[in-house]
């Protein structure tokens, strides 16, 4: 049982909360690369292994305004070439994560975590735009984005990794990727629920109090994906992220 009752929040922790589940409304929404930030907050608000758990009910929330809104640009080619070697991945992560105590759950996140910066950071430097599309990167691609996805949900960078090699355009890109997580999240959920343990009556009463947050956030990310650049916060993203990082291994 992570959670005694969700009145024992502390303000900071729901401060934190909230602020991650308005994010994930934006990110949702269109707006890229904020996940590794979700994560980090709701890690720091409610502790590692518990965290993952809360962010699934939120998750498939914003995936169904997600290919609700986006389902007209959805390529399914590229959900079909991709899927199964996440699933096989997130089957790997509930074993590892399974009996994992919560010291080396802890350290897990943050070594998924900056993972994921690295793989961010090395797409935003690389000169060649030229991505191997044989079934080995895209096997090996899916199987790590489902360990992380299963462990940390911190399977987007991997994700953004594959559909940038497929060069798809903004609103494809976004209405593919919209409908992979809903699928796969859907697809933790009982793994979280009956495996874990990480989703109880309590944990969805935060949900239900974060909800507003993350409806905000979509309205919000519907609005900034046509106006800002993602460049212009991409570097504040991925420096509070790994001071973020760092800030979960001295919670």
């Amino acid at each position: 049982m992570f959670f005694s009752s969700y009145t024992d929040v502390s303000v900071t922790a729901w401060t934190m909360a909230v602020t991650a589940a308005f994010l994930m409304g934006v990110s949702k929404a269109g707006l890229k690369g904020m996940s590794i930030f979700n994560v980090t907050l709701m890690a720091l608000a409610f502790g590692s292994k518990a965290s993952t758990g809360l962010f699934i009910p939120l998750l498939i929330f914003g995936d169904i305004f997600a290919v609700v809104y986006y389902n007209r640009h959805t390529q399914w080619k590229y959900i079909i070439k991709f899927i199964p070697w996440m699933i096989l991945g997130i089957l790997v992560g509930v074993l590892i994560g399974k009996d994992l105590p919560e010291r080396e759950f802890k350290w897990g996140m943050v070594v998924v975590i900056f993972i994921s910066l690295g793989m961010l950071i090395w797409w935003d430097r690389r000169k060649s735009k030229k991505v191997p599309t044989h079934w080995l990167f895209s096997g090996s691609i899916g199987i790590c984005a489902g360990i992380c996805t299963m462990i940390g949900n911190l399977a987007g960078a991997f994700a953004n990794v594959f559909f940038l090699a497929m060069r798809l355009p903004k609103n494809e890109f976004v209405g593919t990727a919209a409908w992979l997580f809903f699928i796969t999240n859907l697809f933790k959920l009982p793994f979280h629920v009956f495996v874990w343990k990480t989703i109880s009556v309590e944990s969805l009463m935060i949900n239900l109090r974060l909800l507003p947050a993350i409806l905000v956030g979509l309205v919000v990310g519907v609005f900034l994906v046509k106006k800002i650049n993602e460049k212009n916060y991409k570097r504040f993203i991925l420096i509070v992220t790994a001071i973020g990082a760092v800030a979960i291994l001295f919670r």
